[in-house]
């Protein structure tokens, strides 16, 4: 692949609490108008689309962006999860980086209902059934909905092997707050203590209180990625590209390692991370500002190991120091994460996406990190696939 892929516009809508926001296709729509005006590119120039999308009928990706324009383009539709959005950025870039496109459009969206996720097909197997047996065999059914079992129950082996407190959960969550109070398009702007954290209702005794999950939430996100060439024909700011990307999905360890975090998806993000880096030629030192799926407080810690950016066992320690936010080693999620600016699960990936684009652009405002050059994001779909994408500003 020869060419490389510049992200030459982004969009995001504010993100809203199911029964309070537009419908799916609007709030698509606006994100993919709001991309293409940050590009100052025309509708007419976009070659083909990847829409995400998990919960919705096929097609839905032509019923937003009809909206847009019908311009009889390819348009493809990609569910992956909780990675969606990220997954159809990976394609978009693979058709640039491939010379089947010159200029293609990613968007994300959802429109969610309130609660806990559920499977929506009943009269099926789930594609979940071996992790849901997985969970049965190391969590046990205490009752609560299963992505609480997943994910507490992988913050709670690593409290079981390294001793990690729950407070350091409750730090992360706070972190989120502190930084998605300078985020305008995040749901929750409230900040929050890491004692007010530990003292909201408990949800499972010594590991997880209600603030440490991330709500569910309605809203879209669109991206244009296009070649150099291209850019520079229609005079777009190129500043921004893709250094490396990799996607992975489950190994025999998901099942076989008899370990929550592997259920979750450790070795899937530490794997694309180790791709990633490879391709690139750096190191997680390099990094400058990261943007993770922190679904629950406990991936976020989890993942902080994952992706190299402590060592295993020291993700506590790398809290307490304060080494994931503004004036630390890397800033985490300065947008607020999933746990505070809201995770709709088509739309998550590119939100991600948008911030690391600004950040780099240095248009960030009040969640500047100053001097960023180098942005990693790491978006994960139990399922499974995990995409991580590095970001370079030239």
């Amino acid at each position: 692949m020869s060419n490389k892929a510049y992200v030459v516009g982004v969009g995001v809508v504010p993100f809203q609490k199911p029964g309070a926001s537009e419908s799916y296709d609007v709030m698509a729509a606006t994100a993919t108008r709001t991309a293409l005006a940050d590009a100052g590119l025309d509708y007419n120039k976009i070659q083909q689309a990847y829409a995400g999308y998990v919960y919705g009928d096929s097609t839905c990706g032509q019923k937003a962006l009809y909206q847009v324009g019908m311009t009889g383009i390819p348009i493809i539709n990609v569910n992956n999860n909780c990675s969606t959005g990220s997954s159809a950025l990976f394609m978009a870039r693979q058709a640039v980086e491939g010379g089947a496109a010159d200029c293609v459009l990613a968007v994300g969206f959802e429109q969610m209902q309130p609660g806990a996720i559920g499977a929506v097909f009943e009269d099926r197997v789930s594609p979940f059934q071996k992790f849901d047996d997985a969970t049965d065999d190391l969590v046990g059914d205490n009752g609560l909905p299963l992505a609480l079992r997943y994910f507490g129950g992988a913050g709670k082996a690593h409290m079981d092997e390294f001793g990690t407190p729950m407070e350091a959960f409750a730090q992360i969550r706070a972190k989120a707050s502190r930084h998605a109070a300078n985020n305008p398009v995040a749901l929750f702007r409230k900040e929050v203590t890491a004692e007010e954290v530990m003292a909201d209702k408990l949800i499972w005794p010594g590991v997880m209180t209600r603030l440490m999950a991330c709500p569910p939430t309605c809203g879209a996100a669109a991206a244009i990625v296009c070649t150099k060439e291209f850019a520079e024909r229609n005079g777009l700011n190129a500043t921004v590209r893709i250094a490396a990307q990799a996607m992975t999905t489950d190994g025999p360890a998901t099942f076989d390692a008899g370990d929550m975090r592997e259920v979750v998806g450790y070795s899937m993000a530490k794997e694309a991370g180790r791709q990633v880096f490879e391709a690139a030629g750096i190191g997680p030192q390099d990094v400058d500002v990261v943007e993770l799926h922190d679904c629950f407080a406990h991936n976020e810690l989890i993942t902080y190991e994952a992706l190299g950016l402590c060592a295993r066992g020291d993700a506590a320690k790398f809290v307490a120091d304060g080494d994931n936010t503004y004036g630390g080693k890397y800033v985490t999620n300065p947008s607020g994460g999933l746990l505070s600016k809201g995770h709709p699960l088509g739309a998550t990936g590119l939100a991600q996406c948008t911030e690391l684009v600004q950040q780099l652009r240095g248009t960030a405002d009040a969640r500047q990190v100053d001097g960023a050059r180098l942005a990693l994001q790491h978006n994960l779909g139990l399922g499974g696939a995990c995409v991580v994408t590095l970001y370079e500003a030239v």
